[in-house]
């Protein structure tokens, strides 16, 4: 399935039954170098829209917010050694956590990569 976003510029994509989510180019260029990352524990089970992480740059901290229900079953430890990866690639190797949807039609209510950059666009 292709990448989703969500107006607080998560993006979260399915991969085979877990979904990967992350936060978009755009998030990462707004906040600027990335110094810290929070990220959630594996076992915590999250609803659409709860605070999931925490992004800290030099400019603000942020929250990150699930994009769609599951249970994380994964976090990427790399990010706690080297936040600036988020820097360096926002919509690959830095996604934030995996997790295992609970309910899969919560992905028709976000953006496709189209919507997100007219959403984007709006925005400046």
């Amino acid at each position: 399935m292709a990448t989703r976003y969500t107006k607080d510029h998560e993006w979260v994509r399915v991969d085979g039954e877990l979904a990967v989510v992350g936060i978009s180019e755009h998030a990462q260029e707004q906040l600027g170098d990335i110094v810290f990352v929070e990220l959630p524990e594996p076992g915590r089970a999250l609803k659409q829209g709860d605070q999931a992480a925490v992004v800290e740059s030099v400019k603000a901290a942020s929250d990150i917010y699930a994009p769609i229900s599951g249970e994380v079953v994964e976090k990427n430890s790399a990010l706690e050694d080297n936040p600036a990866l988020v820097n360096e690639s926002a919509e690959d190797a830095a996604w934030f956590f995996k997790l295992r949807p609970a309910d899969p039609k919560e992905l028709d209510v976000l953006m496709d990569a189209e919507a997100y950059r007219a959403f984007v666009e709006t925005l400046t």
